[in-house]
Formats: structure tokens, sequence, C-alpha cells
């Protein structure tokens, strides 16, 4: 089956999904801060469509005025987390998705050499929102005696065992896995997954329970903190809105994981940088301007003739933008990384009680 034959497929059920309108994806506007429960008024981060899949709806980020936390509110309900998660990793989007996380070599290699470094080489492993099992897959360049396992909720991680890239697949949700397979895992990573979860708090406390005494909790997060999510606002792709519920200050994880029993120690704030900031803006901007060219299944009908022939003119003359987002990433990413523009964190902690 071609893409558009597939895109034609899926167009009914999305059309009967949004006959209702937006609105019922969405829980009633909370007023506590979900991280530290302060009931202080919110400040309004983030105001933003879905500038991705460019999926109906307008979603808001709210951070805590006592904790930092950023949060979104009002939140996806179950139905709306899975309208929007729907052909995004997996159906539609599934090549483009695994295009993408295959060449992020390098950014796999570096979790694991920061686990070894403070942590030896781990017997198991176990790989929580693994996907498609990229990276266990490339960190078994660095740690080629680790047996790599991976649970996620998505039908990539069976994928991910018939491909070999772990040994054993969890298919299912963290939390409620967590006492089945306590004591199994020397490491447990978390890398990109916290944000997309509806309680961080009760995913650490459940690495916790998973986890023996001595045993590692690896945690990779988008940093909110990060200079370019003000320069780029809407178009700072680690925003990831509606996907991304919550956005936790490297401080407040840090606290969290000391009251739950975990010792820190290491951090990464510039190595884990990953220099797309400005380059993915610019093609966000050109795809948005493009958008009624493009073959959406969650559109009443595909595009004219004309309007494709449009949006690859259109993407084609973007290309001197393109190239000259790409060289202020290179050329920003040395210092920038350093100083407050690091876009992304990780965390090492033991548990010690």
């Amino acid at each position: 089956m071609t893409k558009s034959e597939m895109i034609a497929a899926r167009r009914p059920a999305y059309m009967s999904d949004l006959a209702e309108g937006t609105d019922r994806f969405f829980e009633s506007r909370r007023e506590t801060c979900p991280w530290c429960a302060s009931t202080k008024p919110f400040k309004v981060v983030l105001r933003t469509s879905d500038v991705i899949q460019h999926k109906p709806g307008k979603f808001v980020l709210e951070s805590c005025t006592d904790c930092g936390h950023v949060f979104q509110n009002p939140r996806l309900n179950t139905e709306g987390l899975e309208f929007y998660y729907r052909d995004f990793y997996d159906g539609l989007g599934a090549e483009d998705m695994n295009s993408t996380l295959q060449f992020n070599r390098s950014g796999h290699e570096g979790r694991a050499r920061m686990v070894l470094a403070s942590a030896g080489t781990p017997k198991q492993w176990l790989d929580v929102g693994t996907g498609h099992g990229h990276f266990p897959h490339d960190a078994k360049r660095v740690l080629p005696d680790t047996e790599f396992d991976g649970l996620d909720m998505t039908d990539g991680v069976l994928l991910a065992q018939q491909e070999g890239r772990i040994r054993k697949s969890y298919h299912g949700n963290f939390v409620e896995l967590a006492e089945e397979i306590s004591g199994q895992y020397d490491v447990i990573s978390m890398y990109h997954y916290l944000e997309h979860t509806l309680d961080p708090g009760k995913e650490i406390a459940a690495a916790h329970t998973a986890l023996p005494e001595g045993g590692y909790l690896s945690i990779e997060l988008p940093d909110p903190e990060s200079a370019w999510s003000r320069l780029l606002g809407r178009w700072w792709t680690p925003w990831l809105q509606p996907q991304h519920l919550h956005m936790m200050p490297i401080a407040n994880l840090r606290a969290r994981l000391t009251e739950l029993g975990f010792t820190v120690v290491a951090e990464q704030r510039a190595e884990p940088h990953i220099a797309t900031d400005a380059v993915n803006a610019a093609l966000l901007l050109v795809n948005a301007a493009t958008i009624a060219g493009e073959n959406l299944a969650w559109r009443p009908a595909p595009p004219s003739r004309f309007r494709r022939a449009l949006r690859k003119t259109a993407f084609v003359a973007s290309l001197p933008l393109v190239v000259a987002a790409l060289l202020v990433d290179r050329v920003i990413a040395p210092i920038g990384r350093k100083r407050g523009m690091s876009n992304t964190y990780r965390v090492l902690a033991r548990r010690t009680s």
C-alpha cells in the first residue's frame, strides 16, 4: 500500500474523531502545580498549535511560580493522547521517526559512556520508553557485554525485539510492571520519556521500586531553562506540543530523586546538547507556511496538484535559509552549550535507600 493509500484509508476515522471538535480531548484545567502542589497563579510560557503534525487543536504550557515546573494546562486526556500520538511514532510517521532516531548514534553512545564512567559495566539494563530500540542498539558499541531489554507502550518495542535491537520486550505501562521486574536490572534508563508521562513523579518512584539498592537510574530530558526555548518560542522543537506534558528544571528532578532515596552521582548539561535548534525552527517555519500542500489524513481531502507543486517549490527556495540556520547551530554550539544554550540535560542517580 502506498503512503497516499494509507492516508486515504485513515481519513474517515480522523474525520469521525474531529466531528465533535477538539475540546473533548482535554481534561479540566488544573489550579495546583502537578509537581509541588503549589496553588499560586501560574505563568503562561507558551500558547501554540501542533507545529509538527498540524493536527487541529490549541495547547498551553504554564509554569509554576514556586518551583518552575512547566506543564500542559489543560492537559490532554487519554482520548486526546491517543489521537495526537496516532501516526507519529508508528503508522504514517514510523519511517520518518526511525530515520530521525537512527542518526543520533553519538548521543546514544554518550548516554552509555556516562553510565560506564560512574557505574562500570552493567550486566542487565532496561530502557524505559525505548520506542524502536535505537538507543540499546547503539549503546552495545560502548557496552558489548551488557544485555539490554526495552519497555514501551507502543508496538515499536515488539519490532525492536524482532530486529534484535533488544533482548526482551515489555509491552505496557512501566508503573504497573515495576513490581514484576523488581531487582532484575542494574540500570534503568528513561531517555526523553518522563516529559511524555501523565505523572513523572510516579514513574521515578516506580524506578525506585524496580531497582535493587545500588542500582542506577539514568534520565535525559529537554531542558526548559535553555536560552533557545525563549529565543525560538513555539518554533523550539523540544516543546513538542501536544506530546510533552511536563518539562522539569534540573533542580526539581535532582530534589525529587533525593526525596525518593536516590543519590545523584553525575550530571551533564553541555554534553547532551543536540545542535539542531535553529535549523529545526527554520524547517518548522517553512513547513507551516506551506502545509496546505501536504496530504494529511486529518484533513477532509488531499491538496490540489497546484498546492503540492507550490509546496515543493517553496522548500527548494528555502534552502538558503535552512543552510544559514544550520551554520548558526554549528557556530553557536561549541560555546553556547556551556552558557545556558544546551537543549538537553542528563542525570545519573544511584538508589541508596
